[in-house]
């Protein structure tokens, strides 16, 4: 073992062992609890909060700072309301403000982050568990954004839900009004407690607030209770959503258009009030969102998360292990999620990319007593020379002990090769979130094994972990996977094979009382990559210097990155139509300076400026990451980003750029028109996306979506347009 991973490992060992080291006061208000009332007539919802029928709701009064101070009183006040009937939950809240006209919403399109926003933090357990939650997300125009717990400190952004979100400003503050409605959760109607808290953000101050909290944080896991919740009504919980896309789609050489109109149908129907099925027939991805586009320097593939929303949905029931949530710097998003047994864009793509069409499929997920359920089939239409192919996945875990989990995965088919495939896998999940101080206690194990047909052997993949992922004072973690050269999980994502890995990173944060600085951490973060005979593949140690936060949320970073790289067969980096770069074998020693400046995000100009210099490979790299975000008001807003790479290699010198232009228009919160345009050097592709969106109500749709793309083939500056496509899709959600 390398002397790093022993100091690493000796180190991590003594801030487990030891839990009183530097123990911050703790903040856990676990005990508190809020009765909602039950009313007859349901608020007017209009974000008001004028409507006299709230006067019959507890106030909850009793919030504190989690940032920038620990448990303290908060700048301003906060008042939360409570109510419901047979059909809604309804949430108010009064958000004052001694600053009213700073009061930041830059945002005003629904689904969008709020990190940048004064926002407001709803989160509801409804199984009272500590394990899962929703989380509901407004700020001062009143937009949605909500998204679902897939553990108990990270969720998924792009989950989606019906209900209704307004707010309104006053002399000394603002207002929010939630109409939640039942039908948009699962819930056990004879349990009358559900796990419930609130958060606020004020930007300017760096301030967060939180009703419950514990370790500078609240969570899935760090909750109060909300009691008195009886008699509630889910209907029938079937929901039919029909949609139809019209699309035209041209392309230029050859000359051919074609005209296509697609209906499609997605059925939703809550089996138990905790477990949901969902069936598609002829699934349209017309509207999805485009991939960032990515430059690749490495020798191993890219990893690209997946954006459609019938994947989104239920995706917590179906990670595995915790592949992917390493939560290391040292290590890139392709290494992190080596290994996963399930990665659902390998359904609806193909080899290259190109969509291809998914005729039906159906899935199970949720929760049946202690039990996390989650089941997918689909049959996959047949391209190239790949026939059609019925695919399924099947996840299931258990909660036990308090806070931990066991589990099993299955997989079964190809939807990228006439071959058999299977994998079946197995993990646990450990977790302690009680820990004096207000600490964190994780761990996890996993094996796999694949079955490929005209493979044998070499087939097994595992991985195991450890860490105390901290907000305050020490935090660390180690982790190890090995990956054997034949395990093939044709429905997950392996981009290194017969090689194990090693991550670890340890670090101190400490927050500061008085001044403008907010906190400041240091650390070190690394990954070691080996084949299974010992061999170095890669190796980076990433020493996190110095990274300071000012209480207005602007950043600066320092950091220096040494990797090591043994490269055993050679490897073309760069390539134009006149000439190849390629880095022959060899062992390679290079580092790189980082500095790295943020600007806090609510500023109506915000800005992103990385810098890195160094060594690459036998030659050197200078390294132009920068952002530049103009808000002139909450209607319009513009983005310019660039990167550059100037690489001097004794096999060649070249520089790639990467550039991506976007400007988007809100008219309100439900009508938003966006463009994208994204071009890099490599590819020599340009490409735009146009979307005009209209959200009347969640649940309803209405988009026109424009793809062109265009190909400076002659690397000449002439671009000539290869493919363009305008979309016209509309869907509505008939609930019962």
């Amino acid at each position: 073992m390398p002397v790093y991973s022993i100091q690493i490992t000796l180190c991590l060992l003594l801030l487990l062992l030891n839990t009183s080291i530097s123990a911050q006061p703790a903040t856990s208000e676990s005990g508190k609890t809020v009765k909602v009332v039950r009313v007859d007539s349901a608020p007017f919802i209009d974000g008001k909060l004028d409507d006299a029928i709230w006067e019959q709701a507890e106030v909850l009064t009793d919030f504190h700072q989690t940032r920038p101070g620990d448990g303290t009183e908060p700048s301003d006040a906060t008042e939360v309301y409570l109510l419901y009937d047979d059909d809604t939950l309804y949430i108010g809240a009064r958000m004052y403000d001694s600053e009213p006209d700073r009061i930041a919403a830059p945002t005003m399109r629904s689904n969008q982050g709020l990190g940048r926003d004064d926002r407001i933090v709803v989160i509801l357990d409804p199984f009272h568990t500590g394990r899962g939650a929703y989380r509901f997300e407004t700020n001062a125009n009143g937009v949605r954004h909500d998204s679902l717990y897939d553990s108990v400190s990270s969720f998924e952004a792009a989950w989606t839900a019906i209900y209704i979100s307004k707010a309104a400003l006053f002399e000394k503050g603002w207002t929010m009004e939630m109409a939640i409605p039942f039908k948009s959760l699962s819930f056990d109607p004879s349990q009358d407690k559900w796990g419930f808290n609130f958060g606020r953000g004020i930007r300017r101050r760096g301030e967060e607030i939180a009703w419950v909290s514990r370790n500078r944080t609240y969570n899935a896991s760090i909750l109060g209770t909300a009691t008195g919740l009886t008699g509630m009504k889910q209907g029938l919980g079937l929901d039919i959503v029909p949609s139809v896309s019209l699309k035209r789609q041209h392309a230029y050489s050859p000359s051919d258009t074609d005209m296509q109109l697609d209906p499609s149908l997605d059925i939703f129907y809550r089996v138990t009030p905790s477990l949901n099925a969902s069936f598609t027939f002829n699934t349209d991805f017309s509207a999805t969102e485009v991939d960032d586009r990515q430059v690749n320097l490495s020798r191993f593939g890219l990893f690209f998360p997946e954006k459609r929303d019938f994947f989104l949905n239920d995706s917590d029931m179906f990670e595995f292990g915790r592949i992917g949530s390493i939560g290391n710097d040292a290590t890139s998003g392709s290494s992190e999620n080596n290994g996963r047994p399930f990665f659902s864009r390998r359904l609806g793509l193909g080899r290259t990319g190109q969509p291809v069409d998914l005729q039906f499929g159906g899935k199970l997920s949720g929760r049946a007593g202690r039990y996390n359920i989650g089941m997918l089939a689909m049959r996959q239409d047949a391209f190239e020379t790949v026939n059609k192919s019925n695919v399924l996945v099947g996840r299931f875990s258990a909660n036990v002990l308090k806070e931990s989990s066991v589990g099993m995965i299955v997989t079964s088919g190809d939807p990228n090769s006439n071959l058999s495939n299977t994998v079946v896998g197995t993990d646990f999940r450990y977790l302690n979130s009680h820990i004096s101080g207000g600490r964190v206690l994780e761990a996890d194990g996993w094996y796999q094994q694949s079955n490929t047909e005209a493979l044998n052997g070499d087939d097994a993949a595992y991985g195991f972990g450890i860490g105390m992922p901290n907000n305050t004072g020490w935090r660390g973690s180690l982790g190890h996977k090995q990956i054997q050269q034949n395990f093939k999980p044709a429905l997950g994502f392996v981009n290194r094979s017969g090689m194990h890995a090693s991550t670890a990173d340890f670090g101190y944060t400490h927050f500061i009382k008085n001044g403008f600085l907010q906190s400041a951490f240091a650390g070190l973060d690394a990954e070691r990559i080996e084949t299974l005979n010992g061999d170095l593949q890669s190796q980076i140690l990433l020493a996190r210097l110095v990274e300071l936060e000012t209480n207005s949320r602007d950043q600066m970073k320092v950091h220096y990155s040494a990797t090591r790289e043994n490269v055993t067969k050679p490897f073309t980096i760069y390539e134009d139509n006149k000439r190849k770069v390629v880095v022959p074998i060899g062992n390679y020693n290079f580092g790189e300076k980082i500095l790295k400046f943020t600007t806090a995000t609510q500023r109506d100009l915000a800005a992103v400026l990385t810098l890195g210099q160094g060594d690459f490979y036998d030659g050197d790299r200078m390294n132009i990451i920068g952002e530049l975000v103009w808000r002139q008001s909450r209607y319009l807003e513009l983005s310019v980003a660039y990167e550059r790479n100037d690489i001097n290699l004794p096999q060649g010198d070249f520089i790639t750029h990467l550039a991506t232009l976007t400007t988007e228009v809100n008219f309100t919160p439900t009508l938003y028109w966006v463009n994208l345009v994204q071009y890099d050097n490599v590819s020599e592709l340009l490409g735009i996306n146009a979307r005009l969106v209209w959200i009347p109500e969640a649940g309803q749709e209405a988009m026109i979506v424009l793809n062109h793309s265009m190909q400076d083939r002659d690397r000449n500056n002439s671009f000539e347009s290869e493919l363009n496509d305008v979309t016209l899709k509309v869907g509505y959600t008939f609930r019962f």
